[in-house]
């Protein structure tokens, strides 16, 4: 069921070549900013297979009437219905224009879709804008213990659950 509002178009991902554009987006920002972790590379090479097999989702935005993908958003599913959200990035020639807002919204409906009761996510301090999207969409900041995964990302500095 895809997700519509100006400027873009979000769905579930659907072909090779949007598994190719969310590994690209990702590694773009990870790289420049962090560094890319064999966790990282594992599930941006197969996005089928260790995200939307196990029972999650990538969602893309598209520019109207295109092919071409401006941003994405991931759930990855975890037992006793917890999702996390996760690799959510938007080009950079498309930021600026709500694609990250509008991306998180569609991500939290499809996480309720497909039965997630807790919706978590890691983040960085560095990435201010995105903290800030994530706690007007309802996201409340974590202590480690709270998590409901073991190991976790290196970087990820601030953690957050929906409320």
């Amino acid at each position: 069921m895809p997700y519509t509002s100006a400027p873009t178009v979000v769905s579930s991902i659907a072909s090779q070549s949007e598994a190719d554009a969310f590994r690209a987006l990702n590694e773009e920002w990870i790289s420049r900013l962090f560094t890319l972790e064999e966790e990282d590379r594992a599930v941006l090479a197969d996005p089928f297979g260790r995200i939307v097999g196990p029972g999650g989702d990538v969602l893309l935005a598209h520019e109207p009437g295109s092919d071409a993908v401006v941003g994405c958003i991931a759930l990855l599913a975890y037992p006793d219905a917890v999702f996390e959200l996760a690799k959510m990035a938007v080009a950079p020639t498309a930021q600026g224009r709500g694609i990250g807002r509008q991306l998180i919204a569609a991500a939290i409906d499809r996480a309720r879709a497909l039965g997630g009761a807790r919706l978590f996510l890691g983040t960085n301090s560095k990435l201010a804008p995105a903290i800030h999207l994530y706690e007007n969409a309802g996201f409340a900041r974590i202590t480690r213990d709270r998590l409901p995964v073991a190991d976790y990302y290196a970087r990820a500095d601030i953690l957050m659950e929906l409320k």
